[in-house]
């Protein structure tokens, strides 16, 4: 019986072509070789199973070819080629830093790297999870990942690139690498498949790709565990067992229900696939999953989106032409908030199935919402459309018979009382007018001018501007402020206001912080308020500072009392009248 080799290390690719998914890094690493452009350290970084190690291996083995290709690819019937198939290259040497961490395995390698290679030009140190190695070792291998010699190469492989340290970043090319689509997954799956005799159904593959996570090597595991299971024919049913992934069909059939509103076919639904072993929370994820597909499959533009297969595609179109596109949003709204608090709820199959609810109710809210929208938009009929306007012969008519007060039915069945008919005691005619309007104009002329901006409202009349005036208006505008706090009304008590001239106002104020706040808080309301009161074309209000304020900063207590006895002196001797000590 054959020893059995698993399909992860049998299709490992051994040449730049065979690599997938990572065309720009492939291609930049060729173009290297080819220009003999070749940095002293690389670092490989990205999720797992993508290719950095074998992407290393590659790379190494093809600097000592010494029969390259036009496409920068190794001959493999070169010595350097075939000790490196043979696994007995002297020149490529592989450091696991998960086990060798430490600053002696470091040291090892760097006396190591002195010897120089016996075949071809090179000699390559792959080190892989490099993230491993302890801070110690990092500084022991500075040195010589800076300055290694000229035939020595290092490619550093790594998982999680933010635990390297930047001074080993900063003497490395950076690759990151990234993680492998569920197409190229499915097609090198299906180019396993067929080498191995093994038939695959399409959609198989597309499960083992998602379930893969972006990672070759365990999608290769996977398929493996699959084929011991199903033998030489993988069908759709058997990976969705074996995985344990719930069948698509199950949130299609909960879609269909929830837009005909059938609470019980969804509930029905929910409770087989909990009989059948499945979760509550990864169904709702797995549902809100199947509505992001549908929302996407909405736009031409958002339906390469939808990695699944061809049939499937066209599952996802008939369902999402009957769904609306409030109804998807609102669906995964509630889907959403079940899934969030899906961990804290206490009866979680009743979370789940009230979100069902829920989502079942979304298709009558939207119809109820939309008949409101449409009812509430129809014209509403005027009454008063219904009265048939006069024609012009009427008009004429009653402008020539007396003027009557014309009080239509409607007027007559909104108001309490019945209609009352008006008659003036003479007729109408344009000299009544005439006379009307030169009495009015006489009044107009009698009346006092009334300037336009007062119009239509009781305010007083400005005064000339004068010092007694201020005066009296600067005692005015202190009363306003009564309600401003008490430390505001004592601020203004202090201040001496000075007028210069008819447009000059100067405020004298005992400190810097007193002119602060009333720049800031008052000297626009004051401003504003004299304008209002006074008859005058501009005002300007300067802010002075009284000299006599010291300039020196007082840092101790007694610094502070004697600068206040200079100033009072009447605190001075009321110090010494009670004895009075400083606190």
């Amino acid at each position: 019986m054959e020893n059995f080799i698993v399909s992860a290390r049998k299709y490992r690719p051994a040449s730049f072509d065979m690599v997938i998914g990572q065309d720009s890094i492939t291609n930049t690493l060729k173009s290297a070789i080819k220009n003999n452009h070749l940095a002293q350290s690389y670092l490989f970084c990205g999720p797992r199973g993508v290719g950095k190690t074998t992407c290393a291996r590659i790379f190494a083995k093809t600097i000592n070819c010494s029969n390259l290709g036009d496409n920068s690819e190794a001959c493999d019937k070169c010595e350097s080629c075939i000790s490196f198939n043979t696994l007995r290259s002297f020149n490529i040497h592989e450091l696991d830093a998960a086990s060798n961490n430490k600053v002696e395995d470091i040291r090892s390698l760097n006396d190591q790297v002195r010897i120089p290679p016996q075949i071809g030009k090179y000699s390559i140190y792959i080190i892989d999870e490099v993230h491993m190695l302890t801070a110690s070792a990092f500084n022991a291998f500075l040195k010589t990942l800076e300055e290694p010699p000229s035939h020595a190469i290092f490619i550093l492989a790594t998982t999680e690139k933010h635990k390297i340290i930047p001074t080993i970043l900063s003497r490395c090319q950076i690759f990151d690498f990234n993680r492998i689509k569920i197409e190229d997954i499915v097609h090198r799956l299906m180019y396993v498949a067929k080498n191995e005799g093994i038939t695959a159904e399409e959609e198989a593959l597309h499960i083992i790709g998602q379930k893969a996570d972006g990672a070759m090597r365990d999608a290769l595991s996977i398929f493996d565990q699959i084929v011991s299971l199903s033998g030489k024919n993988i069908t759709y049913k058997d990976v969705i067992e074996n995985l344990n992934v719930l069948d698509y069909e199950y949130y299609f059939k909960c879609i269909d229900g929830a837009l005909a509103g059938d609470v019980s076919s969804v509930l029905l639904t929910f409770n087989e696939i909990l009989e059948k072993g499945f979760d509550g929370h990864n169904f709702i994820s797995g549902l809100n999953s199947h509505l992001r597909d549908l929302l996407v499959s909405k736009d031409e533009s958002t339906l390469r989106l939808l990695e699944t297969t061809t049939a499937v595609k066209k599952r996802y179109l008939q369902q999402t032409g009957k769904c609306s596109a409030e109804f998807l949003f609102k669906a995964l709204e509630i889907g959403t908030n079940c899934d969030l608090a899906y961990k804290n709820s206490k009866n979680p199959r009743l979370h789940v199935e009230l979100a069902l609810i829920r989502q079942c109710r979304i298709t009558s809210e939207v119809l109820d919402i939309t008949e409101k929208k449409k009812s509430d938009q129809k014209p509403v009929k005027n009454q008063e459309d219904d009265i048939p306007l006069p024609s012009k012969s009427e008009i004429i008519r009653q402008k020539s018979q007396p003027v009557e007060r014309n009080i239509t039915r409607l007027e007559s069945d909104q108001g309490t009382h019945n209609p009352v008919f008006e008659k003036p005691s003479r007729t109408f005619s344009i000299k009544d007018v005439i006379s009307d309007d030169a009495i009015l104009n006489e009044k107009m002329s009698k009346a006092p001018d009334i300037k336009s901006s007062d119009a239509g409202t009781h305010t007083d009349f400005k005064v000339e501007f004068s010092t007694k005036a201020f005066e009296a208006a600067w005692k005015e505008f202190k009363d306003q402020l009564s309600g401003e706090g008490t430390r505001i009304i004592s601020m203004f008590k202090s201040i001496t206001p000075e007028v210069e001239d008819d447009q000059t106002i100067k405020i004298h104020l005992s400190n810097i912080a007193q002119k602060d706040t009333f720049v800031q808080n008052y000297k626009q309301s004051l401003s504003t308020f004299l304008m209002n009161k006074f008859i005058l074309s501009g005002i300007d209000i300067e802010t002075i500072v009284d000299q006599t304020e010291t300039d020196e900063i007082l840092y101790t207590d007694e610094q502070k009392l004697n600068y206040m006895f200079n100033k009072f002196p009447v605190l001075k001797e009321m110090k010494r009248n009670f004895n009075l000590d400083i606190t």
